[in-house]
């Protein structure tokens, strides 16, 4: 198809055929014997994408806003302390639904393109306790990767519980849950999880799941009550037909097989593979005279780049890089919206789809009257990628 673009937005990204096929299929019934294995399956292999065999998984029709909310509602009541390591955007959603499940929230927050440092969250601990502590792994909304196991060493030597928002770095950006102690890791389905848009995923380690079990008040939401979830997840992974609320199935077949593709694939393999890809692009970038919201590259996710767009350059730039063929996505948070764009490269994005990107930039920016040499940027993403 000659008419088709390439898809290179952090979310929702470009789904293998197998998944599209499963999503496609006649929907089953949820309490049919192949659903069951279908979902009993799925739910083993995200505890595997995870690398927990401890934490308990939940798929749950909703979004990764409801997968933060859903770890909130569980683990927080009125008045308790929770810290939140603040990166960008989703972190300060983190802070709005902790302060309406009635926390008491203190932020370390780093100016845009920053993150907090391991010493500076210690200092916070140091303060006073917090009963959670929370982490946005990649923020998608300036492309800034938090020192994930670093904060969750300080964490669990305080005591605290974590929360650690993977929405935009699961299954692309190394993450270890049980080796690194998180106790709930969550994410969504359509980003590096390869699924299209629709599935709320958790797994949380026993010791959640035991805080959450000493409740003085009941969750106040029924639909995020791990109550009501817990038993339909448990009697599934058992092979059993159970029921609370009717599961969206063929985005479960759709995640069963992506979830396939991506151990088939190798989590270590998987981890590689985005880290090259994006240094070829941060490669690219640089020749390009492009610079990286992060203020480091050592803070650069593999997921995604933000940018800020060059001097003489407006939003029109992704327009235009459209019009060549692939589709980017503007900037998102406040602080720097006007003034940045943003490149997803997870999933399924190859070497091939990054030469492609980095092309359909450099001439979407001579074609906004950026002094840019044709051809730089691509030879600097080849010359990452051949070694």
């Amino acid at each position: 198809m000659t008419d088709r673009a390439l898809l290179m937005i952090p979310g929702p990204v470009e789904f293998s055929p197998a998944v599209l096929r499963a999503l496609a299929a006649p929907s089953p019934s949820h309490v049919a014997p192949e659903f069951i294995e279908v979902f009993s399956r799925a739910l083993g292999r995200l505890r595997e994408v995870c690398l927990t065999k401890d934490a308990f998984p939940f798929v749950v029709a909703g979004s990764g806003t409801l997968a933060m909310e859903m770890a909130v509602a569980n683990l927080v009541e009125e008045g308790d302390a929770a810290l939140v390591v603040n990166t960008g955007y989703f972190s300060d959603r983190m802070s709005k639904l902790l302060e309406r499940h009635g926390a008491r929230v203190t932020q370390v927050k780093a100016p845009v393109g920053s993150a907090p440092s391991v010493e500076e969250v210690k200092a916070a601990f140091s303060k006073g306790a917090f009963k959670v502590m929370t982490v946005t792994h990649v923020d998608t909304s300036t492309g800034v990767r938090a020192d994930a196991s670093g904060l969750l060493a300080v964490a669990n030597a305080h005591g605290a519980l974590s929360i650690v928002d993977g929405v935009c770095a699961t299954a692309g950006e190394e993450f270890r849950q049980d080796a690194w102690g998180a106790d709930v890791y969550l994410t969504a389905s359509q980003k590096a999880v390869g699924v299209p848009p629709g599935l709320a995923l958790l797994t949380v380690s026993p010791r959640a799941l035991e805080a959450w079990r000493k409740r003085k008040t009941p969750v106040r939401s029924v639909y995020l009550d791990f109550a009501e979830w817990l038993p339909i997840h448990e009697a599934y992974l058992a092979k059993k037909p159970s029921y609370f609320a009717t599961p969206p199935v063929n985005l479960i077949a759709a995640l069963d097989v992506s979830l396939g593709q991506l151990l088939a694939e190798g989590m270590e393999a998987r981890f590689t593979r985005h880290r090259t890809l994006a240094e070829a692009f941060r490669a690219a970038w640089r020749a390009l005279g492009l610079t990286l919201v992060p203020k480091t590259e050592a803070l650069a996710a593999n997921t995604l780049s933000a940018l800020y767009l060059p001097d003489g350059v407006d939003g029109s730039l992704v327009g235009k890089v459209a019009a060549e063929g692939v589709i980017l996505a503007g900037g998102l948070h406040p602080e720097i919206k006007a003034r940045s764009f943003r490149v997803g490269h997870m999933n399924a994005v190859n070497p091939s789809d990054v030469l492609a990107t980095v092309g359909a930039v450099e001439r979407a920016l001579a074609k906004c009257g950026h002094a840019v040499e044709l051809g730089a940027g691509l030879a600097a993403a080849q010359g990452v990628l051949q070694g």
